[in-house]
């Protein structure tokens, strides 16, 4: 029996664009209750690894800056493990999603009404996690330092300007949409894990924008805000902290979508198109 019959082989560029493919029409045709359930999941596990990121990051102060990010990023890979292995909705990851419109499978209506519930869902499942996180009183750890970690995150990312945010959120989820376009060609849960966790470590060492990781780490940051103590433990005056609000939360997750909106959908899943199925069917602005 060759290595290629006995299904250990990972599938080629190829096949991953046209598995893409379907599994995009999937999404986008499935029921919206069921679409949002799983979205309001995804939310919820990437607030999970956002969670891990905080705690793995306490106390790291004096620690090399580069394997301190590094350790910070593997900790978070644990949201998209969550999101690939146990199944949920993401909405940065179902940029892919594109691709199936750029062939003509789906229209763009199915693609919008996608994006929308998915967001939304996800929206719904950060800050879900956010009032339990603040009920467990896991920002208390460390006597407070966790919190004051929670905060500093949450300050730095609110004080982007829109064009950083904006390129930050690029970069950010092409390398998370690489990571899903890579696991496609898995044939195993353990090499899915190992696919996820370089690309996604990465975005989060080198400093870059997820716009679902921010529907948690931006409120959290928030609701660590009013505890003086967790203020103080951060460094923080009042001056340093008047963009951490709403207008903030807002004014960072607008250039951050629309960033990983075009790392996604554009330098990942319609550069794939163009290499791989461009020609097959009646391609971008096609009826299904």
């Amino acid at each position: 029996m060759t290595i290629e019959s006995s299904g250990i082989d990972p599938f080629a560029p190829g096949q991953i664009a046209h598995r893409v493919e379907t599994v995009g029409v999937k999404k986008a045709t499935m029921p919206i209750r069921q679409a949002f359930v799983l979205a309001i999941l995804a939310g919820a596990f990437i607030a999970f690894g956002g969670m891990y990121y905080t705690t793995t990051m306490t106390g790291l102060g004096d620690a090399p800056f580069g394997p301190m990010r590094m350790l910070g990023g593997i900790a978070f890979s644990l949201g998209l493990v969550l999101v690939i292995v146990a199944g949920a909705e993401l909405f940065t990851g179902n940029n892919l999603i594109s691709m199936a419109w750029a062939t003509g499978h789906i229209s763009g209506h199915q693609l919008l009404l996608n994006g929308l519930v998915v967001y939304f869902g996800n929206l719904v499942g950060s800050f879900g996690m956010v009032l339990l996180v603040y009920l467990s009183g896991h920002l208390a750890g460390d006597q407070g330092q966790v919190g004051a970690t929670a905060l500093k995150i949450a300050n730095a990312k609110v004080n982007l300007g829109f064009m950083s945010a904006f390129a930050s959120g690029i970069l950010c989820n092409t390398l998370v949409c690489l990571a899903v376009w890579m696991c496609f060609a898995a044939r195993s849960i353990t090499a899915k894990i190992l696919i996820i966790l370089f690309p996604i470590s990465a975005f989060v060492a080198l400093g870059f924008e997820h716009c679902v990781a921010n529907m948690y780490l931006i409120p959290i940051g928030i609701v660590a805000s009013f505890d003086p103590q967790m203020v103080e433990a951060a460094g923080l005056v009042g001056a340093e902290l008047s963009r951490l609000g709403l207008n903030g939360f807002l004014g960072n997750l607008l250039p951050v979508t629309l960033g990983n909106i075009v790392g996604g959908a554009g330098f990942v899943a319609l550069v794939y198109y163009f290499i791989y199925l461009r020609g097959e069917g009646e391609g971008i602005g096609g009826e299904h």
